[in-house]
Formats: structure tokens, sequence, C-alpha cells
């Protein structure tokens, strides 16, 4: 089973622009699927997943883009950064838009030499797996807090109960668990760390001990929609803090955690300065800690944690998947008061909270903490008119069973929509 994929179009948009076109993100998310449904015909496609052809461009880069002249696909391209130099060579000459596509899902070393060797001649799009919108057929893009797009969204989607949504939480978003119902979630979900750890992090430098590395992934996975504490992080898996910071940074440039950071305004004070992790497939999170059920996860007491990592996921990759850089932010004090999701984006500010609940109550209490910061006549005589911003429409994305008004500013926002 194929599932058309909202980043296609940026996919193309990225062909017609730029001679290389390098699709990133973690193993078996379709990236290359992706690609070889929108190639045409003439277009070679080749694997260094082959371990002769990956002999054959590392030894004799130029003997390779020979025998693979573009127009092609080159599969996991990391396996040979000594083309690099080499591509740059025949795009300069061809100047055609779309003559490489390049995959890869390591990102750590890659990313180097395709600054040092491609820089100005690649489009870069990064990849991630399946948006419940996808799921169901649709593609809304990019998700925003605005009344009109929201009823769009309501209008296109189908309601689901919160069973069906800790069963999509459960599941994750990997193509494969959802193609044949005789997949074992298990077995996948343990031959992808296996394969993980044996082609994409064993020959890096900063992971010398592939069990503490495997504990320290497990201690992230627990600590999922919390601010990053590295000597926690540390003292959890008996590494340094230093490490923790190292191996962090790999989960995050391998697309399997992202970090969201904290809303900054010098008119806000006591802000935390920590950044918010998120494990951005839910369900390999789920397996690392054991949870053997959606109806287990669903009861258990890290459900909320779980239902705030699903929609922060879903509403990062709405924006990967247009092209942009996801405009997200979270806030919280000293004083402990949060708020999970901030968009920033035009001057405006739109506050977010994430409850798993139908009807959560004070759920929008928080949001007056950005009151410091709106943009008011007021602000504007006093001079101080460059710290503010607009306040735009809040959201609390919910088990809602309609799109809601809370009051003038602030709506429930049923999470099956986003």
């Amino acid at each position: 089973m194929f599932f058309e994929r909202t980043v296609a179009q940026t996919v193309l948009n990225v062909n017609d622009t730029f001679p290389v076109l390098l699709v990133t993100g973690p193993r078996q998310v379709g990236k290359s699927t992706l690609l070889e449904k929108l190639a045409a015909p003439d277009r070679k496609r080749v694997s260094l997943d082959n371990p002769t052809l990956r002999a054959l461009a590392k030894t004799d880069p130029e003997l390779f883009l020979q025998r693979y002249a573009p127009p092609v696909l080159i599969d996991e391209v990391q396996y040979a950064p000594e083309l690099f130099p080499f591509i740059k060579i025949i795009v300069d000459q061809r100047k055609t838009p779309g003559d490489f596509w390049l995959t890869g899902s390591q990102m750590f070393r890659m990313m180097q030499s395709v600054t040092e060797s491609l820089a100005g001649r690649v489009g870069i799009v990064p990849m991630l797996g399946l948006t419940s919108a996808e799921l169901d057929g649709r593609h809304p893009g990019p998700f925003t807090a605005d009344v009109p797009a929201l009823t769009a969204r309501l209008q296109a989607a189908s309601p689901k109960t919160v069973t069906q949504i800790f069963e999509r939480i459960f599941t994750g978003s990997m193509p494969r668990l959802y193609e044949t119902e005789n997949v074992n979630r298990e077995i996948y979900f343990e031959s992808y760390l296996d394969t993980y750890l044996s082609r994409d992090i064993r020959d890096l430098e900063q992971v010398a001990d592939e069990t503490a590395y495997m504990n320290f992934i497990r201690v992230v996975a627990a600590r999922t929609a919390t601010n990053v504490n590295y000597e926690a992080l540390a003292q959890e898996t008996g590494i340094s803090a230093p490490t923790a910071k190292k191996w962090l940074s790999i989960l995050i440039s391998c697309g399997i955690v992202a970090l969201i950071e904290p809303y900054s305004n010098n008119a806000l004070k006591r802000v935390v300065k920590a950044p918010r992790m998120y494990f951005l497939d839910t369900g390999l999170c789920a397996h690392l800690m054991g949870w053997g059920s959606a109806a287990v996860l669903e009861n258990s007491a890290m459900s909320g944690a779980f239902f705030e990592t699903w929609v922060v996921g879903e509403i990062y990759k709405s924006y990967l998947n247009a092209g942009k850089r996801p405009p997200l932010y979270f806030y919280r004090d000293s004083n402990k008061k949060e708020i999970d999701l901030i968009l920033w984006q035009n001057g405006r500010v739109n506050p977010i909270e994430i409850k798993k609940s139908s009807a959560p109550k004070d759920a929008v209490k928080n949001f007056s903490v950005l009151n410091p910061i709106a943009n008011t006549p007021e602000t504007n005589e006093s001079g101080a008119s460059h710290l503010k911003t607009e306040i735009g429409t809040g959201a609390v994305v919910c088990m809602a069973s309609d799109l809601i008004p809370i009051d003038r500013s602030n709506w429930f926002v049923p999470a099956w929509i986003i």
C-alpha cells in the first residue's frame, strides 16, 4: 500500500529549483518509496546499501558517476561522501535542475560533506514518518490556529475517539506498520533499533558503548515532552553530561528526537531557557518503554505525555512537509507556569495548550503570561513597541467533539483535525 505523501509537492518544487535534491530523515519513513514514485522512467536508480556498489562509489567515484550518470537517484548516499565533489563538478557543467536525487538517513557526518561540497547547489528536504492526516488521505498544509483554517480542517476530517487516537500513537508513523496487518510490531521495532545501531551509529566515535547508548535512548523516551536536563540524563544512564549532550545531538540529527526551544522575549521575565524534547515516532517511543498495547498506554501515567508528544509531532511534521522550518516554541517560567506550544510567525504568537480530556477546565489560564508582550496603543506610546507582538487566537488541542469557542480569543480544537 502506498500512502500519498504531503511532502511530495515540496520535493517537486525543490527538484525544479536545484540540480541536487537531498531527502533526509530516519530509516524506513518512505524516502526511497516516495522518490521512486515521483521519478520519471529514464531516471536511473542505485542504492549504496549494496556493498559492491558502495565500494565502487568510495574507491572510484568518478567511474561510479559515469555508470550512473544523471538523471539518477542514489539511495543512502551517506555511505560514500566521496561522491559529493564529483557531483559538484557535474552539476556545475550541466546546470540542469533535478539531475541528482539523493537520500540519506544518517545525517551526523553527511551534512558536513554536503555543506562543503554542494553549498548553493542542493535543496534539502527533511522527511519524517506518516502524519495522521496522510493516513486519512488528507493534506491540509501547515497547522495554524486561525479559525477559518481550523474550520476547513474540521470539514475534511473524520471524528476519532481517544481510543482510536491512542491506537495511532501506539503504532507510530512508520509506513510499514500500516501496509499489512501481518507485521509483528515488536519484531519490527527491535529490527529497526538493531539496524539503526549497526548501520548508522556503530561507526561514530561518539558512541563507544552500544549498550549504554541503548539505555540512553530508553531514558530519553521516558522523558519525552519534558525539558532537557543533561545532568539527569547522564546520571540515569551512567555517563557524563557532555556525553549525554553528544548522544542527544545524534538522536536529533537522525530525526528521532526534536527539540522545541523556549519562546524568548525581553519583556518576559524569568523564562526557563532549557529546550523541550519530543520523540518524533510515538510507536518507537512506546516500544522502548515496554508498553504492550494501546489500551495500557492510554490508561498509564504517561498517557498525557504521549498525547502531547503525538500532537507536537503532527504539527511539527505539517511544517516540514510544506518545506518550512517549524515555528514552534514553548513557554515555562520559574513560577512553573507553562504553555505547551507557541506558534510564532508573521509577527504573531498563538498559544496552544494540549490536553487529553474532552473539555479541560482552566486550560487557557496561563495564556495571560503573554500579556506583557501584547502590542497595544499604550505600549507603542511608551517606546517599547520593539518588544511587543500580536497575540493571536489561542487553541486547546484536546478530545473535543467539535471546534468550540472557549471565549472571544480561544477555542477547543479536536485533536483528530490536526
